[in-house]
């Protein structure tokens, strides 16, 4: 990175390097810089006496402390973050004036932070939650934040439905019950009055809301914007970011258990890979629609409950986005970071999405409280790479020294100083359109249609992601303590598909019956029966794009395998497919039956990294369990036995790939493998032909969820 063509780049480190500072052989002073000779005691009258208010080491000290938290994100609240760079491997000048889309080969310095939604900073990485997917570009014109999510959608369509939405979702209000879950009364009392959010609702249902992995998780800039090229023409553009890794998820019962066993499972799985120089990478896509195609489509493309399908406009490639670098410091980067879908550059402009209106306002609004004033943008992570030369002034923690008398504009005495920027030297214009109408509180009857594309994202998904979802709706489902609020959900989820809601109201203890609709959420010329034809369907009936059983990629990079080992253990085995499996790039985790090291069959030994009673197979993508006779007797001792059955059969129960070592046979039988193995691709014993490339391919392909009913009965 230290080419003339990586210049953005290294002006920004360098601008991040300028802000920090070591402790390393340094001695300890105030806040003033003054040296510290004692930091152990406070300042006493004699050694039994009252403390003395003089002591401003201590006061310094103590006042620092008791205002060190700043309020937490209302929501995204529970986060963490990464440094790394965009590539443009597609020039999209024909489109776009914007320059980091412009030039083949141009590369931006970036921070993303991933994040759920509802809980708070101490909830767990596995809620059944939406993913934020947060990028901020620190471009040559200026900061620009794409400020996506991993589901292409939203619970609304209007924002001053979001301070209800929120309400509903978070904890309920008299006893702070539940945290980081939608599961109860409030947020299902809401739903079931909101035919607009059903869409959205079979993405949280589905297995998207419980990724494996934040490397694992499309982003989706959710609004349509739009790209504005030099000749002023203009085209609407949806962002989208895809895995190299594909799209993955956990089952429910895994995502419970790692709770328990590591909540922070998705900020280590990120921060491990980076350290291990397993870089996760996405792909960087745009749909694009000429602005004369607006009205083009079956759906509006304003309509921020709707997608564009892919099969009408396919996703093009333009980029890829790379993470290199982890923090120095969570709160200074991670925390401070501020987001604003107002941050953009030339060439990218609003759409009148009333949704993305509302955000407009609302993440400065909320910054201003969180960060202490207007100056948040001179936090060193959140500043751009180019100068700031404004008239703006003081308030709450500046750091900017600005020279001279003049803070107002036009002026003369500053030399009329800083001058406006003309188009041609990048400055940005808003994109001229003509704007007319009434003033209303009303919503467009192109919005009315809640159901045809929750349809057809339900009819898009293979047989075990319907039974996922169907399971969650259950799940969720069962803990509504009112009655009224189950049948009305399942009422609603009969517009979707019937079979789905008969189902499902069979389990929650309901009947399915006509739905009233509340008329809050319609125009107010809209009949509510035109939402209730359940003739009407999708132009498009399904989408490949929308399962994610069609992005599995043919890698194992960065996936978890865990080997269960004990002494006596086959040292020649263990070391060649710990070496075919690092090869390509997966991540190999030694686990005994205690951390003590292992010896193995060759005098050598192994230092476990877990234990049998530390760790989960939860927490890993595939087990191997070590060759030798040996290690197998000691792994089914009585204090052994269970633990290494219940690793084994959780992992069997969750679909995954398991290879059992030489000499392994005795562990095999007494698992709940041995009666299915012939129908399971997954399972791998030594009398298959070329075991570890069978191991390899089948940790590639994810799960074998297509075999999960049969299986788990």
């Amino acid at each position: 990175m230290k080419d003339q063509d990586h210049k953005p780049t290294n002006e920004k480190l360098e601008q991040l390097e300028s802000y920090k500072t070591s402790n390393d052989q340094e001695k300890m002073t105030t806040n003033q810089g003054l040296k510290i000779n004692n930091d152990q005691d406070t300042l006493t009258a004699g050694d039994r006496g009252p403390s003395l208010l003089e002591d401003f080491i201590f006061r310094e000290k103590m006042t620092h402390f008791d205002h060190e938290r700043i309020p937490e994100r209302v929501v995204h609240a529970r986060g963490t973050g990464a440094h790394g760079v965009f590539r443009v491997t597609k020039s999209l000048a024909k489109y776009t004036k914007a320059k980091f889309l412009a030039e083949e080969g141009k590369e931006t310095p970036v921070f993303v932070r991933f994040s759920t939604v509802a809980g708070n900073k101490g909830s767990t990485d596995l809620a059944r939650d939406v993913r934020g997917f947060a990028v901020k570009f620190y471009t040559d014109e200026g900061n620009y934040d794409l400020v996506a999510n991993n589901i292409p959608v939203f619970f609304i369509q209007d924002p001053i439905k979001f301070p209800d939405l929120a309400h509903a979702v978070k904890p309920e209000p008299h006893n702070e019950i539940p945290q980081a879950q939608s599961a109860h009364d409030t947020f299902w009392d809401f739903i079931s009055l909101m035919p607009e959010s059903m869409h959205m609702i079979m993405w949280l249902m589905s297995d998207r809301s419980i990724p494996r992995s934040y490397r694992m998780i499309e982003g989706f800039g959710v609004h349509s914007f739009k790209l504005i090229n030099d000749e002023g023409k203009v085209h609407f553009v949806k962002f989208h970011f895809k895995p190299k890794l594909g799209v993955h998820s956990v089952a429910w019962d895994e995502a419970q258990k790692i709770s328990g066993v590591d909540p922070d499972f998705h900020r280590r799985d990120l921060w491990e890979s980076i350290e291990n120089g397993l870089f996760p990478e996405w792909d960087f896509g745009v749909q694009l629609i000429p602005e004369e195609d607006e009205h083009k489509y079956d759906f509006d493309l304003l309509d921020p409950t709707k997608i564009v399908p892919e099969e009408l406009v396919p996703v093009e490639l333009i980029g890829t986005l790379t993470l290199n670098r982890n923090t120095d410091n969570f709160f200074a980067e991670t925390e401070q970071i501020a987001f604003h879908p107002g941050h953009i550059v030339p060439g990218i402009d609003f759409t009148n999405d009333p949704l993305l209106q509302g955000r407009l306002f609302s993440y400065t609004d909320t910054q201003l409280i969180r960060l202490g004033g207007p100056n948040f943008h001179e936090i060193p992570i959140n500043r751009s790479v180019n100068t700031v030369h404004n008239n703006q002034r003081d308030g709450y923690m500046r750091q900017q020294v600005d020279k001279g008398k003049v803070s107002y504009s036009p002026n003369s005495i500053g030399g009329g100083c800083p001058f406006q920027a003309m188009m041609k030297e990048g400055g940005f214009t808003s994109q001229e359109s003509r704007v007319s109408g009434a003033k209303v509180r009303q919503r467009s009857k192109s919005f009315v249609d809640h159901y045809s594309q929750a349809k057809l994202f339900y009819n898009s998904q293979s047989a075990p992601e319907k039974m996922h979802l169907q399971n969650a709706l259950i799940f969720e489902l069962s803990k509504v303590t009112i009655p009224a609020v189950r049948e009305r959900t399942v009422s609603q989820l009969a517009f979707i598909d019937k079979d789905l809601a008969e189902k499902v109201a069979g389990k929650v203890g309901v009947k399915l019956k006509k739905l009233e609709f509340p008329n809050q959420s319609l125009p107010a010329d809209c009949d509510p029966q035109d939402l209730q034809s359940e003739e009407r369907e999708p132009d498009t009936k399904f989408s490949d794009a929308l399962s994610m059983k069609n992005t599995v990629k043919d890698s194992i990079m960065g996936r978890k395998i865990g080997f269960i080992t004990a002494n006596g253990a086959n040292a020649s085995a263990i070391s060649e497919l710990k070496t075919k499996l690092e090869g390509q790039n997966a991540v190999v985790e030694i686990i005994g039956t205690s951390l003590a090291p292992v010896t193995m069959n060759d005098g050598s030994s192994l230092i476990p990294k877990h234990s049998l009673s530390s760790t989960s197979s939860v927490c890993f993508d595939a087990l191997y369990i070590s060759s030798g006779e040996d290690s197998t007797k000691e792994l089914l001792t009585p204090e052994n036995k269970h633990l290494v059955l219940n690793f084994i059969n959780d992992a069997y129960k969750h679909c995954k790939a398991i290879n059992f070592g030489d000499g392994t046979e005795p562990i095999y039988m007494n698992s709940n493998v041995a009666a299915k193995k012939h129908i399971d691709p997954a399972i791998i014993i030594t009398e298959d032909e070329n075991p570890s490339d069978k191991f390899i391919k089948a940790i590639a392909n994810h799960r074998v969820w297509d075999l999960e009913l049969e299986r788990n009965t």
